[in-house]
């Protein structure tokens, strides 16, 4: 039986215990990548904060017994003005982004369903495109229009927000306040100003879709039905979490608990929602006028992906975070630190306890690292350093793929390392001294051991 999770509910505005609809097939949904431009570093949180849930959901309930679905959004205003600009189709566009998006958190040390499912069992990561879902989108569409949520107004389909007394439920705005601060296009043809398009016609030279039903123009779905789609097809009608970012509770994620509840007549779309806060670079909001707009890719460059995705996680995920350069130099530390401590030890056959118990309340991935921090037995640290996604790699392996990154020329550093061993055995201090510069330009750093070996690696 799994341990006890307790998780805060957007919905509740309470922390509770996780009780899954089913504990044999835990289910669970994260909104993904609009892939139109590369991710930045605000983007990279809750692919980062929702790949340690799946973790933690797999170590509970068991690999077989989770179904992780994280959703692409490969049609929008944004991809399809994109595309116009570049010339080319929108699936070559977000076909290109995906690749360099799963480049990206795959460095992040995030889990990819070619890691997880298993030939001829249930699948357990999905990573459902929109533009492979039309026929989900159109069903909903239609079901939507024939109970009454839904109407068709010059080539659209709108959902009718006054039809479902309890809109809202999620967010808790008053009514005033949501259609002052809905971002919604100004249209004569809406019965309200909170109703939000299902549906919408094409532009010229716009990718189209014959419309649900034939009852409106051809053109594309609202990006609000396209998560309710993906979902219901790979989750179902009902499911146990869908999680993403907080600037996501309203408009997006109140308007897909409206579709899908109001489709298939259900009290709930999903039983906890989880948001994660948002991020901001050395004090600061992110944007681009500022100058601080920082692409994930960007940062790869300069950090290991373990350094990137520790930063990310010594901050409660319901927290803003602050993106220092600090921060990033502590973590670095702190990682050096752990392998350093565990070598090529193999990990304990079970996390400690003082790592896991964190985990459970609400995902306390700041006092798990710190109690991380503490232990000091090699195989316990890296059995709770691995369940949080770190040190998946031996310190000899890590070594070694940073050699291979480096391109340092290993055969000539081996012979130079013989060399100076030969000069210090014959106590030719300034000969000594001469390779270990040698090695340093070379960008080779050298450590002289009290047992009398020397090890090398590549200087970070």
């Amino acid at each position: 039986m799994a341990s006890m999770l307790r998780l805060y509910n957007t919905l509740t505005r309470e922390k509770a215990a996780f009780v899954p609809i089913d504990p044999g097939h835990v289910r669970l949904y994260a909104c993904g990548p609009t892939v139109y431009d590369a991710a930045h570093i605000g983007n990279a949180r809750p692919i980062i904060v929702f790949d340690l849930l799946f973790r933690l959901l797999r170590h509970l309930y068991g690999p077989a017994h989770v179904t992780y679905a994280r959703n692409v959004t490969d049609v929008d205003d944004k991809i399809n003005a994109r595309a116009a600009e570049r010339g080319i189709t929108i699936r070559e566009l977000t076909d290109g982004t995906l690749r360099t998006f799963h480049e990206d958190v795959r460095a992040l040390g995030v889990l990819m369903p070619e890691d997880v499912n298993v030939p001829g069992e249930r699948t357990r990561f999905v990573e459902p495109r929109a533009t492979d879902h039309i026929a989900e989108m159109a069903s909903l569409i239609e079901g939507l229009v024939a109970a009454g949520h839904a109407y068709v107004a010059e080539g659209h389909v709108l959902f009718d927000v006054p039809s479902m007394p309890d809109y809202g439920a999620l967010s808790k705005r008053p009514l005033d306040e949501m259609e002052a601060g809905a971002r919604v296009e100004v249209a004569p043809y809406k019965r309200s100003p909170l109703d939000f398009v299902l549906w919408k016609p094409s532009k010229p030279g716009e990718p189209a879709w014959p419309s649900p039903a034939g009852i409106a123009e051809p053109g594309r779905p609202g990006w609000h039905i396209e998560c309710s789609a993906m979902s219901w097809k790979h989750l179902g009608q009902t499911f146990d979490i869908h999680a993403g970012g907080i600037d996501l509770i309203f408009p997006h994620h109140e308007n897909e608990v409206a579709q899908s509840r109001c489709c298939f007549g259900t009290p709930v779309m999903a039983n906890v929602w989880l948001h994660n806060g948002f991020l901001q670079v050395e004090g600061e909001k992110m944007s681009k006028s500022l100058g601080n707009f920082v692409t994930l890719r960007e940062v790869l460059k300069d950090w290991p992906g373990e350094v990137v995705r520790l930063n990310m996680l010594k901050t409660h995920y319901r927290q803003p975070i602050d993106w220092t350069l600090r921060g990033l130099e502590e973590s670095g530390r702190m990682l050096e630190r752990w392998y350093g401590l565990v070598g090529d030890a193999a990990p304990a056959s079970e996390p400690p306890a003082s790592v896991l118990e964190p985990l459970l309340d609400d995902l306390n991935t700041a006092a798990a690292l710190a109690e991380i921090h503490r232990l000091d037995e090699p195989a316990a640290l890296k059995a709770g350093a691995n369940l949080l996604g770190f040190l998946a790699q031996t310190r000899s392996e890590r070594d070694a793929a940073s050699v291979r990154a480096s391109g340092v020329d290993v055969a000539a550093v081996e012979a130079l390392i013989a060399a100076r061993r030969a000069a210090r055995a014959a106590k030719d201090w300034p000969e000594s001294d001469r390779v270990r510069d040698a090695l340093s330009a070379m960008g080779v750093t050298v450590k002289d051991n009290k047992d009398g070996t020397t090890t090398w690696s590549v200087a970070g």
